[in-house]
């Protein structure tokens, strides 16, 4: 549907709304409801004739910041789709009320309710659409990032801090996103409120799990309390809670639940590459060589933990010279059935994989359910590497030990499985981003690069620079502003603040340890659920008194929040986004080692990145990094380098890890096999040979 005719329809349902609700207020005993409910759909009236020009404003530009006619994508587009899916929601809700509301059965509160979040959501996105026509007049032509200190990178920073954002992750929660992945966004946000909710207290592992799972009763059934503490915890809490929260798909309970639906293979095996000088042949003459040092940034030279994955057992996988590099506990070799023993030769190709988790979390084990599958598709042997993670490990810690990984696979791809003809790195996120700069660092050393390069969603800018699509991250539950400047904080260094390991939440000496509590635990997390249940209007002003006025405040510590933030004069006179009192506890990294272009490569000179294999980026048109993935494509095209972009639509940030969860995700999967394929000069198998996705 046009915008235009969007906005008609959002005008016309309006009237009907308020006019059936007159013509029921006479019958009904809510009145005071009723006029609540009225007053909404004036308010969403006068936000759509405001945001209707706005919108074509963008759509008239939009096109001139992507990468190409056949691949739109940035994030302008996708700040009017996000406001479109936003005003379609309203459609729905809209002519269910105006059909409905003379109902016997109707819901009155509730249908309030959901207008009413509704409402506050199209409000603060037409704050942020003021906030994009700022970037869209300051920036040059094509430029979508801000970089000049000050000007909107500060306003937005000032306007997070005190923007209310508790109604996207209530009621609203992932409207933007595919009607697969709410349920899923639903049980994160729900996990995340609850375990930070008993993340303080003297508790380990059985403790925290019990106190958790009845506290999140009272977020189930009530979305604005739910919303607010979210809002609470994104902002406050510091590194410690995100790795933790980040690291529970470590832990053997989830690992072990994903496995069971996980394509099974016959190597999956943790290896130790002992710290030694390499010695590889020069690319440019390979009867030279030329020695590469074992990571040495910040503690010295230590070894590199890597996981092999190959469906079928090849040559060398079995090795003792590979068997002496495993874990003490064995290699995790298993012969299901339906395997036969049968060791299979040495593949051409071999794939290199780097995690994502924001520099600071996960490992391969997180990422194993999608690892398998395309080891299967491909039929090809994946070194997945587990690097130092910050704030403990700071850049250049991560990218020494992943270019050291790549260097020893290609010295010892027999080890591997693989003879190494072609060799193709990918990553996703973070992990994008040391596929970029690995491969730098290997032109810059002189030694092979790979074959092509596949990053998904890469993060190419670690800055706090503005952009349309880091406007996102004001409404976006799964990165938002507060955590995606923590993680650039910590792999940049900047932060002295040191954090203790994440903690093991299933761990066997908790069990121990908390089996004294539990049932205390257990009595007080039934009882705080069922009161939740009994009182729910007490619940329910709580949450209202804690996200446009709320009780909690920012802990005392240096930041943004301190003083009261100024507040950016461009909106209209008559229009004022609305505001929370809990005011977030933001510090803004600011250091040179952002601006390093082996930390953000979209800020590379043209020697460095001159030589690149070829690059292949699947990104997400609803991703706060999407403009990361446009710009640094367009970067690489003007220097005629080899780079194609792919933008997914309706799905978050790190879909590869919600690959078993929907259709669109598992279609976004195929995607980035299909690009490997391409690398490795594969052909694409008959449809009826491919892996289906879920149902």
């Amino acid at each position: 549907m046009d915008h235009k005719d969007v906005f008609a329809a959002l005008q016309t349902v309006c009237l009907d709304v308020i006019l059936a609700l007159n013509g029921s207020r006479s019958k009904s005993s809510n009145a005071e409801t009723i006029d609540r409910l009225l007053g909404v759909m004036r308010q969403i009236q006068e936000h759509g004739c405001a945001v209707e020009p706005l919108i074509t404003g963008f759509t008239a530009v939009y096109h001139h910041f992507d990468l190409d006619a056949q691949t739109p994508g940035n994030g302008y587009r996708t700040l009017v789709k996000v406001v479109h899916s936003c005003i379609t929601h309203i459609l729905q809700k809209a002519r269910y009320i105006a059909l409905n509301c003379s109902g016997a059965f109707f819901r009155m509160d509730h249908n309030m309710a959901e207008m009413e979040a509704y409402c506050s959501a199209l409000c603060q996105l037409r704050a942020l659409l003021y906030l994009a026509q700022i970037l869209l007049h300051d920036n040059p032509h094509g430029q979508l990032y801000s970089q000049e200190e000050g000007g909107l990178r500060e306003r937005f920073v000032q306007e997070y801090i005190s923007m209310h954002k508790a109604c996207f992750y209530g009621r609203c929660l992932g409207f933007q996103f595919s009607a697969s992945l709410r349920p899923f966004l639903q049980t994160v946000v729900i996990s995340m409120v609850s375990f930070g909710e008993n993340y303080k207290k003297q508790q380990t592992g059985l403790g925290i799990a019990a106190l958790s799972f009845f506290a999140s009763g009272k977020y189930v059934v009530d979305p604005e309390l739910r919303g607010a503490e979210f809002e609470r915890i994104t902002q406050n809490l510091d590194m410690q809670f995100w790795k933790t929260f980040w690291n529970l798909t470590e832990t053997e309970l989830l690992s072990s639940l994903t496995r069971i639906a996980s394509t099974v293979v016959q190597v999956n095996v943790i290896l130790t590459i002992p710290a030694v000088s390499l010695s590889l042949p020069l690319a440019s003459d390979p009867s030279l060589s030329v020695s590469v040092n074992p990571p040495v940034a910040h503690w010295g030279p230590g070894p590199v933990k890597v996981r092999l994955i190959s469906h079928a057992l090849r040559q060398g996988q079995d090795s003792a010279e590979l068997l002496a590099l495993s874990r003490p506990e064995g290699p995790q070799l298993s012969l299901p059935g339906g395997f036969s023993r049968q060791t299979y030769p040495l593949s051409p190709i071999l794939l290199i994989h780097f995690h994502g988790g924001g520099f600071v979390a996960q490992t391969s084990k997180s990422h194993e359910s999608y690892l398998k599958s395309w080891s299967k598709d491909l039929n090809v042997p994946i070194l997945s590497v587990d690097y130092s993670l910050a704030p403990e490990a700071p850049f250049p810690r991560a990218l020494e030990e992943c270019f050291y990984a790549y260097c020893w696979a290609l010295k010892n791809c027999h080890l591997l499985g693989s003879t190494a003809e072609r060799v193709c790195l990918v990553g996703e996120s973070a992990g994008g981003n040391l596929c970029i700069t690995v491969s730098m660092r290997a032109m810059s050393h002189g030694v092979r690069v790979p074959d092509g390069i596949v990053a998904a969603y890469p993060a190419t800018l670690l800055t706090t620079d503005a952009s349309p699509s880091r406007l996102l991250t004001l409404i976006d539950p799964l990165l938002p502003l507060s955590v995606l400047y923590k993680c650039i904080d910590a792999y940049a260094g900047s932060s002295c603040q040191s954090v203790q390991p994440a903690r093991q939440i299933d761990t066997l000496a908790a069990l121990g340890k908390d089996t004294v509590n539990l049932l205390t635990n257990f009595a007080q997390g039934a009882t705080n659920w069922f009161q939740n249940l009994l009182e729910p209007k007490a619940a329910a002003a709580a949450a209202a008194s804690s996200s446009t006025i709320s009780s909690y405040g920012p802990s005392p510590s240096k930041s943004h929040s301190e003083e009261k933030p100024q507040e950016v004069y461009e909106y209209p006179e008559n229009f004022e986004p609305l505001r929370s009192r809990c005011l977030v506890d933001l510090h803004t990294p600011c250091t040179p080692i952002m601006k390093n272009p082996f930390v953000s490569p979209l800020l590379a000179p043209d020697s460095l990145l001159k030589g690149l294999p070829p690059v292949h980026i699947v990104a997400s048109a609803l991703d706060a990094l999407l403009d990361d993935s446009v710009m640094f494509a367009k970067k690489l095209r003007n220097m005629n380098q080899p780079v194609t972009l792919t933008v997914v639509e309706d799905l978050p940030h790190g879909f590869l890890s919600l690959v078993q969860l929907s259709k669109e995700t598992q279609e976004a999967s195929e995607i980035c096999v299909k690009r490997i394929r391409e690398v490795f000069k594969l052909e694409e198998p008959p449809a009826d040979q491919r892996q289906p996705g879920p149902s």
